[in-house]
């Protein structure tokens, strides 16, 4: 078990590594599905990259304040993920002060705090993109991880250095010298802009997480809802030629990917947002863990850990997995919460270099970090309702979809078989003897049912509170940020 966990955290690693694109603006060989010109990024180069860093744990506090202005941005429409250019847009290059309380700054010593990094590292520039960050916040004790999804664009306070995206903070560190190098600028970068402190940093590329996938013998993915985007017709072909590409559709349901499959998955971004690939890849990273803990993986961990030794790179010992190891019988993907760092918690707008970013509402941030820092609650409350879940439809795999709806929620799920096949609607039957609509009414909000579905049918000695029969009406597709933690 404990070279499971070292296993699992070394493929969460390399899960952050699928966010880098490699594919080309394609023009006019596609005219109408062509992907748009705002899904390639403005390059924006820090003046200010050649001076002499001056580390975050050295500045007084006056010049911590100096770092930002407080005037507000002006911003367009809050739910855009797209900016749209404006000529008239007034446009700033600062991000406000962060504000965090106190509790959320020191956050104790009860949390083991992971960065993930995705590098995109080019021999003919010697530069280090790190356009995927994901950080995991374990709390032992409770068995919860939380995870969150950075957004590349997020418009922060680099200490030391000027305003710029979060993914150049990287860079900066290695190209200016700065003690501790990328790893430890970009982790000041998320203390003073999110509150968060990073433990342990792990940065991949995209061939170590083909290796773990394809080791694993592929991995089994739930697509809730249908994704289309460009894709290589062979991984081998020249990415940029735009002959090369075609529109590739991954359908609803339960999809078997090799390591190009889950790569294409978790990265491609063309035809959707950033914000979308950072729901997909949090998909991918959930399907990771619970392959990882199929009794079928133990007697392939030697395998796995020799190929991923070479492919990450981190500051974790393996006493430091070790000490993790016991938490991890007491997991399941009920366990870990799934927060995004998008719109309406960021806004897009428009620095006077012209570049396109996000710039955070503090308002909504705050109070998201504070809870992912923190013990749920809910979790506690909703993994001691057990959920059996039917599919009583034809439809394949639509069983596996709604479990994973509900464990997104909190809910722990065990699938049963059919009793039969030709329900038209789906019903939620109540098998508690108090029958309290407190508890089934969260259950019909995170599924998209209507709560007139409930069958109240009591069954004192059931192992399950809940029975979820699944009719022909259910729509598997769901937004996981929407749903309550």
């Amino acid at each position: 078990m404990k070279k499971l966990i070292r296993i699992f955290l070394l493929a969460s690693f390399a899960l952050a590594g699928c966010g880098i694109d490699h594919q080309p603006t394609l023009s006019y060989a596609f005219v109408t599905d062509a992907p748009s010109a705002s899904a390639t990024p403005t390059p924006f180069q820090p003046v200010l990259w050649t001076q002499t860093p001056t580390p975050l744990s050295t500045l007084p506090t006056a010049s911590l304040a100096m770092l930002v202005h407080t005037e507000t941005p002006t911003l367009t429409p809050a739910h855009t993920e797209t900016p749209t250019p404006d000529a008239n847009l007034l446009i700033n290059t600062v991000a406000p002060v962060p504000t965090f309380d106190s509790q959320v700054l020191n956050n104790g010593q009860d949390t083991v705090n992971f960065l993930l990094i995705g590098s995109d590292r080019r021999s003919s520039t010697g530069s280090t993109r790190t356009d995927t960050m994901v950080i995991a916040i374990l709390r032992p004790s409770e068995g919860q991880v939380s995870l969150i999804s950075v957004p590349r664009d997020l418009w922060v306070s680099i200490p030391g250095f000027e305003n710029n995206r979060i993914n150049t903070a990287y860079q900066v560190g290695v190209s200016s010298g700065y003690l501790g190098g990328g790893p430890a600028l970009l982790e000041e970068t998320i203390l003073y802009n999110l509150g968060i402190r990073i433990d342990h940093t792990a940065m991949v590329d995209f061939n170590g997480f083909r290796k773990i996938v394809d080791t694993l013998g592929g991995v089994d993915v739930p697509v809730s809802c249908s994704y289309t985007d460009w894709m290589l017709i062979d991984p081998s072909y020249d990415p940029q030629n735009e002959d090369n590409w075609y529109l590739h559709t991954v359908n609803s349901g339960v999809v078997h990917m090799n390591g190009d499959l889950a790569l294409w998955y978790a990265r491609s971004r063309q035809k959707s947002s950033d914000f979308d690939r950072g729901r997909r890849q949090q998909e991918v990273l959930r399907a990771l863990f619970a392959q990882a803990l199929q009794t079928g993986t133990l007697a392939r961990l030697p395998e796995l850990y020799n190929n991923l030794n070479d492919s990450i790179e981190t500051d974790l010992k393996l006493g430091d997995l070790l000490q993790l190891a016991r938490y991890a019988p007491k997991m399941t993907n009920a366990d870990i919460r799934s927060y995004y760092i998008r719109p309406p918690v960021v806004y897009s707008w428009i620095t006077d270099g012209g570049a396109y970013v996000l710039s955070p509402n503090q308002e909504l941030l705050s109070p998201m970090i504070a809870e992912a820092l923190s013990p749920s609650a809910h979790s506690v409350e909703r993994q001691s309702i057990v959920i059996e879940v039917m599919n009583g439809t034809r439809i394949a795999n639509l069983e596996t979809l709604a479990a994973t709806r509900l464990n997104y929620a909190g809910y722990e799920t065990r699938i049963v078989p059919p009793e039969r096949q030709d329900y038209a609607h789906s019903v939620l039957i109540d098998k508690t003897a108090v029958q309290d609509r407190n508890f089934s009414d969260p259950i019909f909000n995170a599924l998209g049912i209507a709560p007139s579905s409930l069958i109240s049918a009591p069954e004192p000695a059931s192992v399950a509170s809940y029975l979820l029969i699944l009719g022909s009406d259910y729509q598997p597709c769901f937004h996981p940020e929407t749903l309550e933690n």
